[in-house]
């Protein structure tokens, strides 16, 4: 196994990531959850954006999954979808590379061929494929991904009818028992229970979110179940 893989096996990732008008979206306030994280004993951080990705990396000694987000034209989330921007998170540093492996087109190609091609390419790039699906996982590890991770299921227009507020268990569960390389949990992980559920399914590590570095969001889910307790 890559060594990198090796490192974060049995592990808890923390995706520090901020958007929009958040107090926490800097390179700075990204970088604090990523000490944070650090302290609570992760075994890596994941983020997104160059700045943000080369401040964490300067002071976090944790392996660094990287990504740069963006948007299909039906506005559903894209995950690195061009070889440019490969490039630039090769040159931050980043450990691993977290790319879209989604059968949507992106530089004319599916995910798994266009992870085909970066692994052509850029033969150092250490991929992570995000799916959504059982069938685009094993076709990223037929394509050459390193490992997959379930980050997408949920927010691609072929699954945002599954339930908005539990993890993809079975979705984990499957690529588990079929693919050969490292699969990770990630989205909508929101307990301890559910990360345990996770690893005890066969998960390689888990990605935890917005439950841990969104605050504002976790907030907005109180609020809204106060207010509709009718108290």
């Amino acid at each position: 196994m890559i060594e990198v893989l090796e490192k974060i096996k049995g592990g808890m990732i923390i995706s520090c990531q901020s958007e929009g008008n958040d107090p926490f979206n800097s390179p700075s306030g990204v970088t604090l959850f990523a000490k944070a994280a650090h302290m609570a004993g992760a075994a890596a951080i994941r983020s997104q954006g160059l700045a943000k990705i080369r401040m964490i990396i300067k002071n976090v000694p944790l392996p660094m999954i990287g990504l740069l987000k963006g948007k299909f034209n039906d506005g559903t989330v894209k995950i690195t979808g061009s070889f440019k921007q490969v490039e630039q998170l090769l040159n931050t540093g980043c450990d691993i590379i977290a790319i879209d492996g989604t059968f949507r087109l992106r530089e004319g190609l599916t995910g798994p061929d266009f992870i085909s091609e970066v692994r052509r390419r850029f033969p150092n790039c250490v991929i992570m494929a995000d799916i959504a699906t059982y069938e685009e996982g094993t076709d990223c590890e037929a394509a050459g991904a390193h490992c997959l991770s379930t980050t997408l299921s949920g927010y691609t227009p072929g699954t945002l009818h599954f339930p908005k507020n539990e993890p993809d268990f079975k979705l984990l569960e499957s690529l588990v028992l079929k693919c050969k390389i490292p699969v990770i949990a990630e989205g909508k992980i929101k307990s301890p229970d559910d990360a345990a559920r996770m690893m005890q399914l066969g998960a390689h590590a888990v990605v935890i979110g917005t439950v841990i570095t969104r605050p504002r969001v976790v907030m907005g889910w109180y609020n809204d179940a106060i207010k509709k307790s009718g108290s």
